[in-house]
């Protein structure tokens, strides 16, 4: 049973067969690490564990789009939120060593700090969907190219009577050709052998171009209805569209702006400029699958769309390379693929299953609509009382101005944000009571240290 009064951040470092889970204090102090099993009874097993501690503010977890996805799913459902958390680097790797309790450790130490905030991918949707069928598709086609190669490498090998009988062949011809051929003689003959093995490879590339296409089949149906409006755009197809949705996720909510969807798809620009040079350069991080998608699709309007070649045209007049004139696109392409995005965000059939939280901070903390509000205006809160929120309007951004914003950034608590109510917000610390007016005022007591260096970010 959980203690009265006191909350913790779960951390988990996933593995195949374990999960080492770990949980630390509102101040960072470690309390307890425990390894759980990687099967049904074990995720029973890890939320019965981290809810017996304290009440769970929220679980960092490292790879929850590997190892941890189903742990991850399970752990949403059940109302624990979830945050992703990067591996640490390698300074503080080789400073404080390397084990499994360690890297769960510093999984909630990241969640509390506000170092990790981001909302992982929710995979249980039509894009989790899309995703499994594209694995399949694009390891196919890239057997289906090692296999044309193969077959053009032996060509040029084999004996010059095929050599001529085939040179010149389109692909699809050349194909047929060689699958239809009944070769007969000896193994130890190498033309025998040649045309047995050619004639193997053909079929085997006719295998992987059916599977291709059952597998396009299958696909363009579930983009089409996942992002509609996102098909029709010029120079964007089933398979740059697929992409997209996947990089973004069931959840596009988990974006925070168009800038944000940019820097993941690698299409923000990055400052390059020293001295009299004023320039951005291309950004070689992010997702490269995504990037590459904007890529096609610009490259695709370069030929076909007016707007884009009148675009290129009167950039390359003014002195701009390709290369950035084809930067310039692809952060507009992402601009644009973004709106659509959000116009379409229940791409998650089953969405109103999930106990989804409304982001209240940084760290991730969870939103609990069914429990009731109590008034304390008026009153100092006492020693033992939870601290609480409860504001307006939970889409307005309650934040104040000037100093009281620094306070609120520099002492923010563990909170538990409530329903919106026709009331002032009130914000309650042990012994402390902060209430909303034109501002926010501190009318008793002081903010305890212990809640120093916790951001805030409400919204």
């Amino acid at each position: 049973m959980s203690t009265p009064g006191i909350a913790v951040i779960g951390g988990v470092d996933t593995h195949t067969d374990i999960h080492q889970a770990a949980v630390i204090d509102s101040v960072g102090r470690h309390l307890d690490t425990q390894s759980f099993e990687t099967t049904s009874a074990g995720y029973e097993q890890l939320l019965a564990w981290l809810r017996a501690q304290a009440d769970v503010i929220a679980v960092g977890m490292e790879g929850t789009g590997a190892y941890g996805a189903e742990l991850a799913r399970f752990l949403t459902v059940n109302g624990i939120t979830v945050v992703e958390v990067d591996r640490p680097d390698r300074r503080a790797r080789r400073a404080h060593g390397k084990s499994d309790p360690v890297d769960a450790y510093a999984a909630a130490t990241a969640v509390l700090s506000g170092r990790a905030s981001g909302t992982p991918k929710s995979r249980n949707g039509i894009v989790e969907a899309i995703r499994a069928l594209r694995v399949v598709r694009k390891s196919a086609v890239k057997a289906r190219t090692q296999t044309i190669n193969q077959i053009r490498s032996l060509l040029v090998t084999a004996p010059s009577a095929l050599r001529e009988k085939l040179r010149g062949l389109p692909t699809a011809l050349l194909i047929d050709t060689l699958a239809r051929t009944q070769p007969t003689g000896d193994l130890t003959d190498p033309a025998f052998a040649a045309k047995t093995a050619l004639r193997r490879l053909a079929r085997r590339y006719q295998a992987l171009h059916q599977e291709i296409k059952e597998a396009d089949a299958d696909l363009a149906p579930l983009v089409t209805r996942a992002a509609p409006s996102l098909v029709a755009l010029p120079g964007v197809g089933i398979e740059t569209v697929g992409q997209l949705l996947i990089t973004t996720g069931d959840n596009p909510d988990r974006l925070r702006s168009e800038a944000s969807f940019a820097h993941l798809c690698a299409a923000a620009p990055i400052p390059a400029s020293s001295g009299r040079t004023n320039r951005h350069r291309i950004n070689r991080g992010g997702d490269r699958h995504a990037n590459s998608a904007l890529y096609t699709i610009v490259l695709v309007r370069m030929q076909c769309d007016p707007r884009t070649r009148d675009y290129v045209a009167r950039r390359t007049a003014k002195g701009m390379s390709t290369k950035d004139v084809m930067r310039c696109l692809r952060r507009f392409v992402a601009r644009e693929v973004y709106r659509h995005l959000k116009n379409h965000r229940c791409l998650n059939p089953h969405a109103d299953q999930v106990n989804h939280p409304i982001r209240a901070s940084r760290a991730g903390l969870q939103v609990r609509p069914s429990m009731p509000i109590r008034r304390h205006a008026g009153r100092t809160a006492r020693p033992d009382e939870v601290v609480v929120l409860v504001l307006h309007d939970a889409l307005a951004d309650p934040r104040p101005a000037n100093s009281s914003r620094a306070l609120l950034s520099k002492h923010q608590s563990i909170l538990r944000v409530l329903n919106p109510a026709e009331e002032p917000a009130v914000l309650l610390f042990p012994g402390v009571l902060i209430e909303r007016r034109e501002g926010v005022q501190v009318q008793e007591g002081l903010v305890p240290d212990i809640f120093d260096g916790m951001d805030v970010d409400l919204v």
